[in-house]
């Protein structure tokens, strides 16, 4: 299984995603960004070791109705969500170990203690203000 590429045609496909409690890994990048380019093929095949969650490759140009907002700094970024709650946003090495690695020890947390950490900081508060991509996918409409 690879990423999906978020398209007007498939957003649909993603919102289902949510609405199933999946863990959603985003990455955002840009078609110009030769360092995503180069960590694509990584990052479909980490898609494929964890067909239990859904990856979405996002380019922030392509779909700039969804995640025009959010602050993306540098490439490539990754958004790691699970229902209403966004446990990770922000810029990553492109090293497909580290994301694993990432995106396994959040998996792994207690659904309390996901929340919990949404709360913890500042910074995480406003991850769940301002990248929820659920809500942006919806105000994107």
């Amino acid at each position: 299984m690879h990423s999906l590429t978020l398209d007007s045609s498939n957003r649909d496909q993603l919102a289902g995603a949510f609405d199933g409690g999946q863990w959603i890994v985003a990455c955002l990048c840009a078609a110009w960004c030769g360092t995503c380019g180069g960590y694509r093929a990584a990052f479909d095949a980490l898609a494929a070791r964890h067909p239990d969650m859904t990856f979405v490759w996002i380019d922030i140009e392509d779909q700039a109705d969804v995640v025009g907002d959010l602050d993306v700094d540098n490439f490539p970024t990754l958004l790691l969500q699970q229902g209403d709650t966004v446990a990770f946003f922000g810029p990553m090495l492109p090293d497909a170990q580290l994301a694993e690695r990432l995106v396994l020890a959040q998996a792994e947390l207690a659904p309390e203690e996901l929340a919990r950490l949404a709360r913890s900081t500042e910074e995480r508060r406003g991850w769940q203000r301002d990248c929820n991509l659920q809500v942006l996918l919806e105000q994107a409409g």
